[in-house]
């Protein structure tokens, strides 16, 4: 009967996990759903106004562009390694890998501000007399770039708060060897976050 009693728990327990990683990946689908909408949307007016488009680009500090994609590329790594860690019953390295994530996580919002204030400084933001005073490409492209850009920002903002969360419950041994799906499901929505910034960076920051 104990047999029973445990094989049922261990079924019980595989379905929970596999049902958990379904509902993320429909998840993460309706989130590639989104952004895809407004890929679609920034193609049909780049087409549009393509000069226009190039000219704003170059207002756009490439090299902080580059940073944040060598930051959130390095994060997806140390996201990887830290449930690889876990898996393996190393509970103090997939800290050490998982603490590495929210710093980069941090360290990507950090280098997100000082680029929107350097923006703002120079009069680029939203309703700003001076980019009203721009062509109606140069805002379009500026719209499409805080709006498409912030999203992001948003959702690094909710990744940072989850894992930071997820770095509580493995210390207190919520998250373990033998129970990681959740820290599973949250490498899996960062590794989107990192994905819609690869296609982010060059469509904003190097395409001219």
């Amino acid at each position: 009967m104990n047999q029973v009693a445990e094989v049922t728990a261990h079924s019980h327990i595989h379905r929970d996990d596999v049902g958990a990683k379904i509902g993320m990946w429909l998840f993460l689908f309706t989130e590639l759903i989104l952004f895809g909408g407004m890929f679609l949307a920034y193609a049909v007016y780049r087409f549009s106004y393509r000069d226009y488009f190039a000219l704003a680009s170059k207002e756009l500090d490439v090299f902080i562009g580059l940073i944040n994609t060598l930051v959130l590329l390095t994060s997806s790594l140390t996201m990887a390694m830290s449930i690889t860690a876990l898996r393996k019953g190393s509970k103090k390295l997939s800290l050490v890998f998982l603490g590495s994530t929210i710093f980069f996580a941090l360290l990507f919002l950090v280098n997100k501000y000082f680029e929107w204030s350097a923006k703002f400084h120079h009069g680029l933001f939203p309703g700003s007399n001076e980019l009203l005073s721009l062509s109606r490409g140069e805002i379009i492209y500026f719209g499409l770039y805080y709006v498409m850009t912030g999203l992001h920002a948003l959702h690094v903002i909710v990744g940072f708060v989850i894992l930071a969360f997820m770095f509580v419950f493995v210390v207190k041994g919520k998250v373990n060897q033998d129970y990681y799906i959740m820290l599973e499901n949250s490498g899996l929505y960062w590794h989107l976050v990192d994905i819609i910034w690869i296609f982010l960076f060059p469509l904003f920051y190097l395409i001219h």
